[in-house]
C-alpha cells in the first residue's frame, strides 16, 4: 500500500475522474475539499450564539470573542469556518432563525453562486498622451497602430485606448483635449478589421460617445458612472462598463488614504455602483478594485488576496496593478524593473479570481497565464 497527500480541490477532482466515480458523486465530494472562511462584522449576540450552535451542529464551526456566550458584549464580530456543503445548509438553517440571520443567510446564498472559470483575457494598455506613468505605455500616430497590431499578435484580447493620464498627482485636461488625443486613433482603428475588442479608458461624455458611436464595445470609467450623461451613452450603445473603485481624483487619492476594512468598503462601493449601472439599464458590467488608486500597500495587498469577495456580485473582475508603485513599495524598483513584480501580482489576482488582467506587457503576460493554467 502507497500513499501520498492531494494537493487541492482540484486535484481531488481530478483524482475521482479517474477512479471512474459517478459525475454526480463527484460534484458532492469535491464541495467538500474547499474550506471556506467568513469574517462577518457586527453580528448581535443572540445572532452569534445561534449561529455558533447551528455552524457546530453540522460540523462547522464559528469563532467568536471570549464572553460572548454569557452575553458580555451587545455586538460582536465573528469568523464563520465550513466546507462549501456546510456553509449552504447552514444558509438554510439561517433562514428560519431571528436577529438578522434570515439576512445573512441570503448574503451567504450569494457567496456560494460560482461561476464557470474561463481563459484570462489580457487587454493592453494603449497611452495617447505624453503623460502617462511609464513611458514605453505612451504610442502617438503611427505607432500606436503598430504597438496595437503588435499586442493582438502577442495575445491580447482587449486593447485599452486612454487620452488622459490618471496616474497618482496627474493634472487633468479639457474634455476637448481628450477627445483631440484619441479621435485620430479611434478613426485608425475603424478602419481595421482586428479581432480584438476595443475599449476606451474615460469618464468623459464626449470621449465615451465618440468611441462607442465606432464599434468599441468597453467603456473603462475609473469614477463608475458618477456622470449620468456617460451612463445614459454607455446604456444607449449597449456597451459593457468597468466600474472602478477609487478614493479622491488622482491629483489627491495617495495623500494619506485610509481604511477600516478595504474590502468590505470596496465591496459596498460595489454594491451602489452596480444598483446604479442597472438602474440606466446598463447590464454588461466588469469590476475593478483599483489598485493603487487612493490605496496604501496594505490595501492593496488586501484586495488582490481577497478579490473572491467580489465574486458574489456574479460579474467579472478586471485587476490592473502593471508597474504600479506597489512593486516599489515592496521591493525597490524604476518602473523599468517592475515586469517580474506584476506578473507575481497579476498571477496571484488570476488565482484569486481574477478574469481580466490590463496590462503593458502583453507577450510576457500570455506566456505566465499559459504556464500557469497548465500547472492548475
Amino acid at each position: 500500500m502507497k500513499i501520498r497527500r492531494v494537493g487541492d480541490r482540484a486535484d481531488i477532482a481530478r483524482i475521482m475522474r479517474d477512479l471512474d466515480v459517478d459525475r454526480p458523486g463527484i460534484e458532492i465530494m469535491a464541495q467538500k475539499g474547499k474550506i471556506y472562511y467568513f469574517f462577518i462584522k457586527d453580528l448581535s449576540t443572540g445572532a452569534a450564539n445561534i449561529l455558533k450552535q447551528d455552524a457546530l451542529s453540522i460540523g462547522a464551526d464559528l469563532a467568536i470573542p471570549k464572553g460572548t456566550v454569557t452575553c458580555q458584549h451587545k455586538r460582536v464580530d465573528a469568523l464563520l469556518i465550513g466546507t462549501k456543503k456546510h456553509i449552504q445548509i447552514l444558509a438554510k438553517k439561517e433562514l428560519a432563525q431571528p436577529f438578522g440571520l434570515k439576512a445573512l443567510a441570503k448574503e451567504l446564498g450569494r457567496y456560494l453562486k460560482e461561476s464557470t472559470p474561463h481563459a484570462t483575457k489580457i487587454m493592453g494598455i494603449i497611452n495617447a498622451n505624453d503623460d502617462s506613468f511609464y513611458p514605453k505605455s505612451r504610442f502617438l500616430g503611427h505607432k500606436a497602430l503598430e504597438a496595437i497590431e503588435r499586442m493582438i499578435a502577442e495575445g491580447a484580447d482587449i486593447i485599452d485606448i486612454g487620452g488622459m493620464s490618471s496616474r497618482p498627482g496627474s493634472e487633468e485636461i479639457d474634455e476637448e483635449e481628450e477627445l483631440a488625443r484619441v479621435a485620430p486613433l479611434i478613426d485608425a482603428i475603424c478602419k481595421k478589421s482586428w479581432s480584438v475588442e476595443f475599449s476606451i479608458d474615460t469618464y468623459r461624455p464626449l470621449v465615451a460617445r465618440y468611441a462607442l458611436e465606432r464599434g468599441f464595445r468597453i467603456l473603462n470609467d475609473i469614477t463608475a458612472l458618477e456622470n449620468d450623461e456617460v451612463a445614459r451613452i454607455a446604456a444607449q450603445f449597449g456597451a459593457t462598463v468597468v466600474l472602478m473603485h477609487k478614493k479622491g481624483d488622482p491629483k489627491t487619492m495617495q495623500v494619506d488614504p485610509y481604511y477600516e476594512d478595504v474590502v468590505l468598503e470596496v465591496s459596498q462601493f460595489f454594491e451602489e455602483r452596480i444598483e446604479r449601472a442597472r438602474s440606466f439599464g446598463i447590464e454588461e458590467i466588469w469590476l475593478d478594485p483599483g489598485i493603487g488608486f487612493g490605496k496604501r500597500l496594505e490595501d492593496n495587498i488586501a484586495l488582490i488576496r481577497d478579490l473572491q469577495e467580489f465574486k458574489k456580485f456574479g460579474y467579472d473582475i478586471l485587476v490592473g496593478a502593471s508597474r504600479k508603485s506597489m512593486i516599489d513599495k515592496i521591493i525597490p524598483s524604476r518602473v523599468e524593473e517592475r515586469l517580474p513584480g506584476t506578473l507575481a501580482i497579476h498571477l496571484e489576482a488570476v488565482g484569486n479570481g481574477a478574469d481580466i488582467v490590463r496590462c503593458h506587457d502583453v507577450k510576457e503576460h500570455k506566456q505566465a497565464l499559459e504556464v500557469a493554467r497548465a500547472l492548475r
